[in-house]
């Protein structure tokens, strides 16, 4: 793109302002500013015209889980399925990892943090070598789909290549950008982080299948024969990846999405649960949820709304492509957005001072039309770690990973 295409553009989004400081530039920095502009969708500042419109949820009704006590009694049975659709390679694995440390105090990726005391142990190496579990039980390799980001792609691949993928096989990882959208001003002007760089964000964690169509990979999923991908987040070092029963039962219960979740420690556990919205799958937040939801019980008297979601979700392939035909809804979320002023000076706001828009895994579960809410068993699979110290933080991740027989 050149600067009159660049201009073209902008104009027809109002968003001329971005090459205020073009001729400060020299020539590198220029190319950088045309490219990224390129390759930013600008439409997404549209959603703001509707921001204020009442949307709202729909009714909100407990959903059916299968709980752990139901998948032990048929565990040889899924286990079975599972590891049937594994060795067939129908099954691939998406890891989330576009985030940074900083609430752990680096600014490193997340993965690439060490929670060892006795010796280095890295957030990637946990993940790495709970997957290789199965590896090891099926003799194949799941494809395995890493999603980083703009702010930490390079250091990403850069340390998987210098612990030789923790003893996965390199050629059966592939690494992609996460897409970024624009950050805005209240008035839907794009800001700029730099004279030669349009402020942005991740599209949010429900952005990551356009990511890996738009990066190319969508194909090479086909090639292969992928036909379910599991996704997982970076933070959960407990996590089973690809785990056969959940395979199987997500497979044996014709479903289009699998959820696994744990039962809350109690009813004000602030976790999104699943639930049904309209009579179709979803998530409510537990901001959503009002006292009387929090504490409603069923007919077993087990509380129905119980089960929080872990972000470890197995997809079919083909439901993903027939709700990605349309767009997911965005959301327009008020955040601190670092950015220059007028004058081109950097501003570091201690308030927000504007939008960011995202897409929500929630939004693509409510899109499709059934889901297997499968319950693990928390203290085994559920060691996030959010924070330094504290609640969900590498403190409590350690405590759990002794637990369950990991050295530290």
């Amino acid at each position: 793109m050149d600067y009159q295409q660049a201009i073209s553009k902008l104009e027809q989004y109002g968003q001329s302002h971005l090459l205020k400081f073009f001729d400060q530039l020299d020539e590198r920095q220029k190319e950088s500013l045309l490219a990224q502009i390129e390759e930013t969708d600008f439409s997404v500042v549209k959603c703001l015209e509707h921001k204020d419109e009442a949307g709202g949820r729909g009714e909100i009704t407990p959903i059916t889980c299968m709980q752990v006590d139901e998948i032990q009694r048929e565990k040889e049975r899924f286990d079975a399925l599972g590891m049937e659709a594994l060795r067939n390679c129908k099954v691939g694995a998406v890891l989330l990892a576009g985030g940074m440390g900083t609430r752990l105090g680096s600014d490193a990726p997340k993965g690439v943090y060490n929670i060892g005391i006795t010796k280095e142990l890295y957030i990637f190496e946990c993940l790495i070598r709970n997957l290789l579990e199965v590896v090891d039980r099926t003799g194949v390799w799941v494809p395995l789909f890493i999603m980083t980001s703009d702010k930490n792609h390079e250091r990403t691949v850069s340390f998987f290549k210098e612990h030789q993928f923790f003893g996965y096989a390199p050629d059966k990882v592939w690494f992609f950008k996460q897409e970024m959208a624009p950050a805005v001003d209240y008035r839907g002007k794009v800001y700029l982080e730099s004279k030669g760089k349009i402020s942005t964000s991740p599209n949010g964690n429900g952005g990551w299948f356009i990511s890996l169509e738009r990066n190319g990979l969508l194909s090479k999923i086909h090639e292969m024969g992928v036909e379910w991908l599991n996704i997982f987040a970076v933070d959960n070092v407990l996590q089973k990846i690809a785990d056969p029963a959940f395979v199987g039962a997500v497979l044996d219960s014709h479903v289009e999405v699998g959820a696994k979740v744990v039962r809350k420690s109690d009813p004000e556990e602030k976790v999104g649960v699943m639930c049904l919205e309209d009579g179709k799958p979803s998530i409510v937040e537990y901001y959503e949820l009002t006292e009387e939801m929090r504490y409603e019980k069923n007919h077993k008297g087990e509380y129905s709304y119980n089960f929080g979601v872990i972000l470890n979700y197995l997809f079919s392939v083909k439901a993903l492509e027939r709700i990605m035909s349309h767009k997911l809804s965005l959301h327009v979320v008020e955040k601190k957005i670092n950015c220059l002023d007028e004058d081109g000076n950097e501003i570091r706001p201690e308030e927000p001072n504007g939008y960011k828009f995202e897409q929500l895994v929630l939004d693509m579960i409510h899109d499709l039309d059934s889901c297997l809410p499968f319950e693990v068993v928390r203290e085994k699979e559920f060691a996030p770690i959010k924070n330094a110290t504290g609640k969900d933080s590498v403190e409590t991740a350690r405590e759990l990973l002794r637990k369950n027989g990991v050295e530290l």
